[in-house]
């Protein structure tokens, strides 16, 4: 596979050991252009960066060195992990998002992606269940790579976590399911709320889990097709 370097300032200059590396985080670039993209993420006035970005029509360009930290994911957390730039291979997806007309990811470029991470996954012995959307670790924040993100797709090879549907009783109680989706969410790795006690903020979490797992339904309300994915995939 083809990888073109065009190599970002921005990293943390301290390098990581191989088995320092745990997640893949998926985003996409949010702006206008894929040249646009490219500046943001090499300009040092921003602070930005990723190790791979892979534009439209499939190409992928190397940004950060695997062995450097780059600067992707921000303020984030995941289980018991916080900060997961330092644990993780950011790779940014060219698309307009939601602010400038978000696109559907083209097949060329969903196809590098699987390759890159099967690539990844055997280097680093990634669990399946490593692979994760921006939104996943940073649902007060962001919202990408979005509701048009091919997750059940790429669980297919491997990536990602997905689950399947199995017969279940209906939970009639809505505050009971409310507090066993929460709990059923906090086993998965999803933070930034509370289990026991509702916030303001639930509600974007609650959308970053449909973001990835019902597409179709980003509701920010747990009804019982939201209740029942956080049951299967556990």
């Amino acid at each position: 596979m083809k990888i073109i370097s065009n190599l970002s300032p921005n990293y943390s200059k301290k390098n990581r050991q191989k088995k320092d590396i745990k997640f893949v985080i998926i985003h996409y670039t949010g702006m206008q252009s894929e040249i646009e993209s490219k500046r943001r993420l090499k300009n040092p006035k921003y602070k930005v960066s990723c190790h791979y970005l892979i534009n439209r029509k499939g190409e992928v360009i190397k940004m950060v060195k695997e062995k450097n930290i780059a600067w992707h994911a921000g303020k984030s957390k995941w289980k018991k992990f916080i900060n997961l730039n330092n644990l993780s291979i950011g790779i940014e997806l060219v698309n307009k998002g939601h602010q400038f007309g978000y696109q559907k990811f083209t097949h060329k470029q969903i196809r590098s992606l699987i390759l890159v991470c099967k690539n990844l996954k055997k280097k680093y012995a990634l669990k399946s269940e490593n692979f994760l959307g921006h939104s996943d670790i940073a649902p007060l924040r962001k919202i990408d790579p979005g509701e048009k993100f091919p997750w059940k797709k790429l669980s297919t090879y491997g990536i990602g976590k997905w689950y399947k549907e199995k017969k279940m009783l209906p939970e009639k109680n809505i505050k009971k399911m409310e507090f066993l989706f929460f709990k059923n969410i906090q086993i998965l790795g999803f933070r930034y709320f509370s289990v026991h006690r509702r916030k303001k903020n639930d509600r974007k979490v609650i959308k970053s889990f449909q973001l990835h797992y019902l597409p179709k339904n980003i509701t920010g309300k747990i009804d019982k097709k939201t209740y029942k994915i956080s049951h299967f995939l556990l």
